[in-house]
């Protein structure tokens, strides 16, 4: 009873922090998987940062991309709509990946993304030529052992608002939004080298 107080005080203590940052949009409800772990509260991220996200990333119709933590799909279903690239979205809670699926029927590329109802501790990351996430720092620490030990080189990683730790960025992007609140994006580049 203590434990499960203690959860959704941190919870909620983290969607209020994370709410101060300039971020509106908060899901504290904990995930519909009790099997995955929750890496981060879901947060969607803004359109324009989507696509910032993307260019930073240099996607084409070539690229194969995987956001770890899709929600509603919008990073996958903006890299097939706006690159013509393919897009795969992970998420353990089952009505993100519904309303993804909603989502990509929608906006008409369906033929081009795939959404998989998974841990994305558990996803297998090898056939990406870019990896997108907007999870908690701690959460892409965890991650980053399975990204650089199954990328390819040359693939490239892109995080929003939180960084790999002491892995140092080839770039970081920071600007505006739409709505006025500053963001920050970093881009990796996988060369290899298994970074625990």
């Amino acid at each position: 009873m203590l434990s499960g107080m203690l959860t959704i005080a941190l919870q909620l203590s983290l969607a209020a922090v994370l709410a101060a940052g300039g971020l509106t949009t908060v899901n504290t409800q904990a995930p519909k998987r009790p099997d995955a772990p929750q890496l981060a509260p879901y947060v969607p991220t803004p359109q324009d940062v989507v696509e910032r996200m993307l260019t930073l990333a240099a996607v084409t119709k070539n690229d194969v991309v995987i956001d770890l933590g899709c929600g509603d799909g919008r990073i996958p279903i903006a890299a097939a709509r706006k690159f013509g690239a393919r897009g795969i979205g992970v998420d353990i809670d089952p009505q993100r990946i519904a309303e993804a699926n909603a989502n990509a029927k929608a906006a008409g590329v369906e033929h081009l993304v795939t959404f998989k109802l998974q841990d994305a501790m558990k996803t297998d990351v090898s056939g990406a030529s870019v990896v997108t996430t907007y999870l908690l720092t701690a959460s892409n620490l965890k991650l980053r052992p399975l990204l650089t030990s199954q990328l390819k080189p040359g693939a490239r990683i892109v995080t929003h608002s939180f960084g790999m730790g002491d892995w140092t960025p080839e770039k970081a992007d920071s600007f505006t939004d739409a709505e006025g609140r500053n963001r920050m994006l970093f881009l990796y580049r996988a060369d290899g080298k298994v970074r625990q």
